[in-house]
């Protein structure tokens, strides 16, 4: 079973690229970021027209989250919990049958939390704190969970070309990095980190001054695995290639494959 996650930074200017990555990467089930669109235009009928199941969790101009699968779910939650008047559309949680059982999967989008000094970074680290009660509870089902998204977070100085520049970023304050550790302290485990540990593996390259060329990157691009799923894990990879397409997104896919 190949799971992917994928910040589109926006599914309408970027739906050639998914269409066509789509076909070559082949995943099972595709968790999106950043789909900047309302459910009703999203372009689902050209995505099933591949054979996907879509749904959606959308929002007008920005954030939205979305899960592609082959399969339809058996279930889909909208929106983290322990927080009722928070209407930023950034999780969407489906729930999959196998032979083997049921598998849980989530596209998060986790809050940027920029400037610092301001809301923004409070709200990051409660929807982290969210977050981490919501995965707690969910671990007590012992059920293969794959939290996939864009965490916003460098977890380690390893996840940056310069990691001297990001020192007073949202990304990488000690406080992002401490909430990140706490969901691996739950038990979760870094796809991409439990197959490698060489530097220089990045999913996001800016847009400006040449990141991409100079491949001046970051990773912060996670699927984080419960231990039922990691005792699963086949392979995990960066797809870098698709950075270089036409009108890319900032972001390129991360993906596993699990013996599911």
């Amino acid at each position: 079973m190949k799971i992917a996650t994928w910040n589109i930074n926006g599914i309408k200017a970027r739906i050639d690229n998914l269409l066509h990555w789509l076909k070559e990467s082949d995943p099972d089930v595709v968790c999106l970021q950043e789909i900047k669109s309302v459910d009703e235009q999203f372009p689902r009928l050209e995505i099933e027209a591949l054979g996907y199941h879509v749904e959606t969790h959308g929002q007008k101009g920005f954030n939205g989250v979305a899960i592609l699968s082959k399969n339809t779910p058996d279930e889909v939650s909208r929106g983290l919990p322990g927080e009722d008047t928070d209407e930023q559309a950034r999780f969407i949680e489906a729930v999959f049958s196998r032979a083997s059982g049921v598998i849980r999967v989530v596209s998060l989008y986790l809050p940027n939390g920029n400037p610092v000094n301001t809301e923004k970074y409070l709200y990051k680290l409660a929807w982290m704190e969210r977050l981490e009660r919501w995965a707690e509870q969910r671990l007590a089902l012992e059920e293969p969970l794959v939290l996939a998204g864009d965490y916003n977070v460098i977890s380690q100085p390893e996840d940056a070309k310069h990691p001297e520049q990001w020192l007073n970023d949202a990304l990488f304050l000690p406080a992002t990095r401490q909430a990140f550790r706490r969901l691996e302290n739950l038990g979760f485990s870094d796809a991409i980190r439990s197959v490698t540990d060489a530097p220089g593996v990045y999913s996001f390259w800016d847009y400006q001054a040449g990141a991409w060329q100079k491949n001046n990157g970051i990773r912060i691009d996670h699927l984080m695995l419960s231990p039922e799923a990691a005792s699963h894990l086949v392979s995990a990879n960066i797809e870098k290639h698709v950075r270089a397409w036409e009108k890319p997104s900032d972001h390129v896919p991360v993906t596993i494959e699990l013996a599911l």
